[in-house]
């Protein structure tokens, strides 16, 4: 048994954060957009002293050996093979499978196409792909969701994460502390890491129309928080309808969006809890 420093696929690397103790049960850790596996460490280190592995990697358009140019190339069937081909070269499937953000959206994506290689999942904040398609068209969830269209537009959203300093008063305005918004922008002002991160979101018109409708037969647990300013209750209370097996939904109030950052304890707690119930 050994670490995994790096994954490879189609020709790009992704970089990935293997700590913990080597023999613990693995626990995958998918982050959102706009940050990378930083954003996992208090997360994972109470994950470490209660025996689990971590493998946190930086996903595509994040990692800087893969960054493809086309957003053709971030399209859902990527993403998915992506963090199948961590789990394949990690040789420690099926591993309990967590994602915030982006990450949770993977996350989704993985647990429907390949059950074998997931024990439980973990969504933070982001909902079933179905259930969030459905809050997006009949509730306000569509105005919170406003920045999904503006980030189609090129060029622009680039340069507004490479001058940073709206980007940073937004962050910071949707609950994330100054010091991390400081930590997650300082890659982005690198033009290849913000376009690659904002081609998830431009990627959006090429998914599947069959993919969101997937029931997830693993068991899955869904963390959501009261004061996301992204992600309204309706497609974290629509999301059950879309699990076949085991399901758990857990609400933590008075906490942001940006849960791994400002609850590490508590949602380290969870993610051990659905670990250890889905032994």
């Amino acid at each position: 048994m050994s670490r995994i420093a790096a994954v490879t696929r189609s020709g790009l690397v992704f970089d990935v954060r293997d700590d913990g103790p080597i023999d613990g049960v693995p626990v995958v850790l998918l982050h959102g957009f706009p940050q990378d596996s930083r954003s996992w460490v208090g997360v994972a280190q109470q994950l470490h002293a209660r025996g689990f592995r971590t493998l946190a990697p930086d996903l595509r358009g994040a990692s800087p050996g893969a960054r493809p140019r086309s957003r053709w190339a971030y399209r859902a069937s990527e993403l998915t093979a992506d963090v199948v081909a961590l789990i394949d070269q990690a040789g420690l499937g099926p591993v309990h499978l967590v994602g915030h953000d982006w990450g949770a959206a993977a996350a989704w994506w993985v647990a429907g196409a390949r059950p074998d290689l997931v024990r439980t999942l973990t969504a933070v904040s982001v909902p079933h792909p179905a259930a969030f398609v459905r809050s997006l068209l009949t509730t306000r969830q569509f105005l919170l969701s406003w920045y999904m269209a503006a980030f189609q537009v090129p060029v622009v959203p680039e340069r507004m994460f490479s001058a940073g300093t709206r980007v940073r008063r937004h962050l910071i305005g949707t609950g994330m502390t100054a010091e991390c918004a400081d930590r997650d922008l300082a890659p982005m002002r690198e033009h290849s890491r913000a376009r690659g991160g904002l081609n998830w979101y431009r990627a959006l018109p090429f998914v599947d129309p069959r993919r969101p409708g997937e029931r997830i037969t693993v068991p899955t647990l869904h963390v959501w928080s009261d004061r996301d300013a992204m992600l309204g209750r309706a497609g974290a209370e629509l999301t059950a309808r879309h699990v076949a097996g085991p399901y758990r939904f857990e609400v933590l109030h008075g906490v942001s969006h940006w849960i791994p950052d400002e609850a590490p304890d508590r949602l380290a707690e969870l993610i051990a809890q659905q670990a250890e119930s889905g032994v």
